[in-house]
């Protein structure tokens, strides 16, 4: 697939078959979230693969989108690893890049996943409940499965009205 095909066609998917999502897919995954730029390649990102039924009905509790957690797969919990920080900002923008690397992924390989912001609010209990240290600090939740919903297409701003210099 053309990557910005893949890019233009990638969709939040929040409505997940039950059928288990293969590990060499997962691992694919994983690995376009590895190779993401950061600066120094300090690679300041971690992650909790969860397919556990029981934590990933912990997690839901914890947030207002509990069924798009419930019915999902597989979740990523993606963590910023402060230990190895030396600039927050840079940082963060790293693990968002890791962040959107696993999301197209997922979506070249068929799957459909959602990146969740909300859950943030429960960093503390999400920590807890993985046995984690307080060095890691929760980015995002991403909700992996395959689709059960086909997306309404998006629409973008106008080119014409994002670049706001160009000589």
């Amino acid at each position: 697939m053309d990557i910005l095909e893949t890019i233009k066609s990638r969709r939040s998917i929040r409505k997940f078959e039950n059928v288990q999502v293969p590990e060499e897919l997962l691992e694919k995954i994983l690995e376009a979230g590895r190779w993401a730029p950061s600066g120094l390649n300090n690679q300041p990102w971690r992650f909790a693969v969860i397919s556990d039924v029981s934590i990933r009905e912990m997690f839901s509790q914890l947030t207002h989108y509990s069924r798009i957690v419930a019915s999902s797969q597989i979740l990523i919990a993606v963590f910023l690893d402060t230990a190895v920080s030396y600039d927050r900002t840079k940082d963060v923008q790293a693990v968002g890049a890791c962040i959107q690397n696993m999301l197209l992924e997922a979506h070249a390989l068929g799957l459909g996943g959602v990146w969740l912001g909300e859950i943030l609010r429960s960093s503390e209990q999400i920590n807890k409940i993985l046995g984690l240290s307080n060095n890691l600090e929760l980015m995002a939740v991403i909700a992996l499965g395959y689709p059960a919903e086909s997306p309404k297409n998006s629409q973008r701003k106008e080119l014409k009205n994002l670049v706001i210099f160009r000589k």
